[in-house]
């Protein structure tokens, strides 16, 4: 019989071809690891912003646009520091679209959130039970929480129950509230209860915090602003003089001291952008 079902299982099936895609990451799970940590940030910063783009795809993509900004400074200036200047920032051009895709996904999750558990209530208020009321749900959502919970619908026609098909949604999404629905939801299937009520007072919580974020936004806009100038502003300086005067940045290097001085400038400037980068992520996390 272990034969059997092995031999079952390696079998092709062209029927199921498409339901599940490939999972390709570059992280491994090892945890101590900083080039694990690295990769797995890179990771759910591709799942999280809804990239249909596979991973690899898209880092070749950060190695052409830096080669292009890059190349194209070093014909201008033929100055090799420059060109790695433009390389990297010009790598980093694709980051900063996907960071942009991933906080615009996760605004209309949140903002999509309380409209879905209402109409979640209200159906499951007919007397449906919990699973077609979710498919009734699902169907009429619009993306992109639509499309989480489509796949959610698939899993259980797969044969998967509720619970565990919606237990990964906060993963999917990047979007922390989304546990407080699929908690709810992973309890009442496991022990039952008044699912509408907690649906009704989830949207309450939801519309609560949303609007907790916009006030938090609108009073620290200034301060987010200026940060975002101390990031950018230093290498467009330097860009400036390197462009004005072609031996800039060789005069620069060409002593101890200064050397020293744009090394120095480098570090902190990479130490800062990321200390920023990690207030402006958890003040802005939903």
């Amino acid at each position: 019989m272990a034969v059997q079902a092995k031999a079952l299982q390696s079998v092709s099936r062209s029927e199921f071809h498409g339901i599940l895609k490939e999972d390709v990451r570059f992280s491994t799970g090892n945890k101590d690891s900083v080039g694990d940590a690295v990769n797995g940030s890179f990771d759910r910063l591709m799942l999280h912003s809804g990239i249909e783009t596979p991973p690899a795809v898209w880092l070749m993509l950060c190695l052409l646009v830096g080669t292009a900004f890059g190349g194209t400074l070093f014909v201008l200036t033929e100055n090799i520091v420059l060109a790695a200047l433009g390389f990297f920032f010009g790598g980093a051009v694709p980051i900063v679209i996907a960071l942009v895709l991933r906080a615009k996904r996760q605004k209309l999750i949140m903002e999509q959130m309380p409209a879905m558990a209402e109409a979640l209530a209200r159906s499951a208020r007919t007397g449906r039970n919990v699973v077609h009321s979710f498919r009734t749900v699902a169907a009429d959502t619009p993306a992109p929480l639509g499309d989480e919970l489509r796949l959610v619908v698939r899993r259980t026609e797969l044969g998967m129950d509720l619970g565990t098909a919606v237990r990964d949604l906060t993963d999917r999404t990047g979007v922390k509230t989304l546990t407080m629905f699929s908690s709810a939801v992973g309890v009442n299937q496991d022990t039952g209860g008044d699912l509408v009520q907690v649906l009704e007072r989830l949207a309450t919580a939801v519309r609560d915090r949303l609007h907790f974020v916009n006030r938090m936004r609108a009073a620290t806009v200034a301060s987010r602003l200026g940060a975002l100038l101390m990031l950018v502003v230093p290498p467009l300086v330097v860009l400036f003089f390197s462009l004005n005067r072609q031996d800039y940045i060789s005069d620069l290097l060409s002593s101890f001291w200064g050397r020293l001085s744009v090394g120095l400038a480098i570090g902190l400037q990479i130490i800062g952008g990321l200390a920023v980068v990690r207030i402006l992520n958890r003040s802005a996390r939903f």
